[in-house]
């Protein structure tokens, strides 16, 4: 029987698929990624999550169903104990499982996993000290260089903690029983800032160019627009918007040098060969691109929805490193998971295997979907902070909570060369991603794109149905009166109706 294979899950929260060095970003400072693809890894260029905010797209990455399958589709609903994630099966399946970092993902995390870490006493945090703030009025997320304590090596935040406790653990690990260790941080997620030497590590002059609000043709959805005039951003000019982002690529810097030292706590313990490694993201950042930071639930930019996704299977598996260009879906995750584990869930979902590109290229899924927003009346579906008009989130909160069109339904469909975003409250979207690759351009209207327009409208009708719901695989009783006699402690089977019996059928 082959050996069981360690599972490493190094999720980081809100790092855009384009801020890697081996994916073409000259100022990407990520070596150990970089390594990872060209040595034991595969990188997937074009992977996306399923929803843009965090708790949807978790509950979808673990589980293998879309957000609107079990109504997991804002950041306060999350899944519960008779919903499966893949944590639950390894665990089940004998794999020893340590969660390290934040939650935003079940309401029972103690029946995923045996030991759920969390530093004590609790550490810096951006989001609750906003000492670096410099009105309750700025929006910007804009901290910047953060300064360490004297004598400690690193700015020592909850991710360093959860960092640092999980090389122990895997220092620590003994004996036959895999292990599965989930590493869920809080970095890149802005607000921006980051200590040295991250923050000085990236060249400045090396950023790609931003997408300026100024070059936005009219079409764009009606949150974007609002929420730009509610974080109020315009007046920068680029070396400020600049300095912003190149402190989220130093944030992404720090996030790759913590990758490194896993890897390397893996090695020493000797179970990097054993063990299957996978990188991701849940969902992007705007950064400054439109003029915005931070992100939204219903906003559908490849910033927002590619993500980067690195896995390296175990060395018993063939693999030949390097990119990918197949479109992924995080979705995919569990499916990967259980076929390396060699689980068989009893539950349906909607993942496909990602083995059959660990060798090479090829196609995977012909379009990809993300979703997000609510009905008309849904305000339940908006976030804690929609009433603080000081919340670093309240520019998009607010607008979700009292704009029925705004943070209406939407479900993107994207395909190699175009996306299309269907919105229930307001006109659709169309970008050719060829001639507009910065999708500020929506030709929606053009009749031109008539029959693609259309192609992808019956791909979002034949997702929306084929994953509207799942069955579950335990089969209720159907015979509810026996059921019922037998608890009252009756054991005669009840009398037959006549057959001549006439039935009254209302209406007719």
């Amino acid at each position: 029987m082959a050996k069981q294979p360690h599972f490493v899950f190094f999720n980081p929260d809100q790092w855009r698929g384009d801020v890697m060095g081996h994916q073409g970003n000259p100022a990407a400072s990520t070596p150990e990624l970089d390594s990872l693809a060209r040595t034991d890894a595969v990188s997937f260029g074009r992977a996306f999550c399923q929803n843009p905010v965090c708790t949807p797209s978790r509950c979808s990455f673990t589980t293998g169903w879309y957000p609107h399958t079990r109504g997991k589709r804002s950041m306060t609903h999350l899944l519960h104990e008779d919903e499966p994630t893949m944590f639950h099966h390894l665990k089940e399946a004998g794999w020893h499982v340590w969660w390290g970092g934040k939650n935003d993902l079940t309401t029972d995390v103690e029946s995923a996993c045996h030991v759920r870490y969390w530093p004590s006493p609790v550490h810096e945090n951006l989001h609750v000290d906003e000492s670096w703030r410099p009105s309750p009025q700025d929006f910007s997320m804009f901290a910047g260089c953060l300064n360490k304590h004297p004598g400690e090596e690193v700015y020592l935040d909850q991710d360093w903690c959860h960092v640092l406790e999980a090389e122990r653990v895997i220092a620590a690990h003994r004996g036959d029983e895999p292990l599965c260790l989930f590493l869920a941080l809080q970095y890149p997620h802005p607000p921006y800032g980051v200590e040295e030497p991250y923050f000085s590590r990236i060249d400045r002059e090396a950023l790609p160019p931003r997408i300026r609000a100024d070059e936005i043709a009219p079409g764009k959805p009606v949150m974007q627009g609002k929420i730009r005039e509610r974080q109020a951003l315009d007046g920068h000019d680029e070396a400020w918007w600049n300095e912003l982002r190149a402190t989220y690529y130093g944030m992404c810097a720090r996030v790759d040098a913590q990758v490194g030292r896993i890897i390397q706590a893996l090695k020493r313990a000797g179970m990097y060969d054993d063990t299957a490694f996978f990188f991701f993201s849940d969902h992007g950042d705007y950064t400054g691109d439109y003029g915005l930071v931070e992100k939204a639930q219903n906003l559908f930019e490849d910033c927002l929805t590619r993500v980067p996704f690195l896995l390296k299977p175990p060395a018993s598996r063939p693999c030949r490193p390097g990119n990918r260009a197949a479109l992924v879906e995080l979705l995919d995750i569990p499916a990967t998971v259980y076929e390396l584990a060699g689980i068989a869930p009893a539950y349906s979902h909607f993942g496909r295997s990602l083995t059959h590109l660990l060798e090479r290229d090829g196609l995977h899924r012909e379009a990809v979907f993300c979703e997000g927003g609510r009905c008309k009346g849904e305000i339940h579906c908006s976030e804690a902070s929609a009433d603080d008009s000081a919340s670093l989130y309240w520019p998009r909160t607010y607008i979700q909570k009292t704009d029925d069109v705004a943070h209406g339904k939407a479900v993107m469909c994207r395909t190699p060369h175009y996306k299309y975003v269907y919105r229930a409250k307001e006109a659709d979207e169309f970008y050719d991603l060829e001639k507009d690759p910065c999708e500020c351009r929506n030709v929606i209207e053009d009749p031109a794109y008539t029959a693609l327009i259309e192609e992808c409208r019956r791909r979002v009708l034949d997702f929306t149905i084929e994953t509207g719901d799942v069955v579950p695989w335990l089969n209720d009783s159907r015979d509810v009166t026996k059921d019922l006699m037998t608890t009252l402690g009756a054991h005669r089977e009840p009398a037959p109706l006549p057959v001549s019996a006439p039935v009254s059928v209302p209406g007719r």
